[in-house]
């Protein structure tokens, strides 16, 4: 390796240790613009500046993707608005500019199976990652048997802080199992320490009035959905499930291709 060679390595690695990765990365090239250009001082400090601050968002905003678990999901751009019977468009695309954040408020999205509920919600999630806000995903029933499982009261604080603190929290299928008045407590006591503090964002395939169904003690379900709905918008869809009619038109055309 040539010294010319081994000056290059250790700057590189000077400036990873103090954090300036992009710099780190490119630092050569760099130069070689900045000599091109003649730059200023206060130009190269201008320009070193703005290339690690947009190195550090972008690498903020992977991971918090990584961190929100959304997974594979169409966009809103896919969405068919003109297939539900009815579907409140204006709620949708409020929610979706994400101003229910700044107040701490929730999002209820209630519809039965197949009708883009969870991609909606996904999409809500998406936005608030892509605004700087921190977001986890997860299912109800996974949620409820993380907490389930927990052997101590210390554990078990831990993982309900762990789910107080991002500023959304998208809980999906609600009303898809049953669970015991210890789940239910436990969907409680998240709710609870979010309330008024940061949002919630739900689906379910349930009215309200059918949430006793899920929770078989009636006073706990009125008390959770009391403080989910106290500061809410609700979001009703009604009509038949995408995939059912995918599935129709697919044997459609087998049928017609035979």
């Amino acid at each position: 390796m040539s010294s010319a060679e081994m000056t290059t390595n250790a700057v590189a690695d000077s400036l990873r240790a103090l954090g300036l990765r992009r710099l780190a990365e490119d630092h050569e090239d760099f130069i070689a613009r900045a000599t091109r250009g003649r730059w200023s001082p206060a130009q190269i400090l201008e320009e070193l500046s703005r290339l690690e601050l947009q190195d550090r968002a972008r690498r903020s905003a992977e991971r918090r993707l990584h961190r929100a678990h959304l997974g594979r999901f169409k966009v809103m751009a896919d969405f068919d608005w003109d297939w539900p019977r009815k579907i409140p468009r204006d709620s949708v695309e409020r929610v979706l500019s994400l101003g229910f954040l700044k107040q701490a408020e929730n999002v209820v999205l209630a519809a039965p199976q197949g009708l883009g509920k969870t991609m909606i919600a996904k999409n809500i999630a998406q936005a608030a990652v892509n605004a700087g806000h921190t977001v986890l995903f997860i299912t109800a029933a996974d949620l409820l048997l993380d907490l389930s499982k927990q052997e101590t009261a210390r554990g078990l604080e831990r993982r309900l802080a762990h789910y107080a603190r991002p500023s959304l929290l998208a809980i999906d299928e609600v009303g898809y199992l049953s669970y015991d008045n210890h789940a239910a407590d436990l969907l409680f006591q998240i709710v609870s320490r979010r309330y008024e503090r940061k949002s919630v964002v739900l689906t379910t395939n349930l009215r309200f009035a059918e949430w006793n169904t899920v929770f078989p003690n009636a006073a706990c379900a009125t008390a959770l959905i009391d403080r989910l709905t106290h500061h809410c918008e609700v979001i009703a869809i009604e009509g038949d499930s995408y995939r059912k009619r995918d599935a129709e038109r697919a044997r459609k055309e087998r049928h017609h291709e035979a």
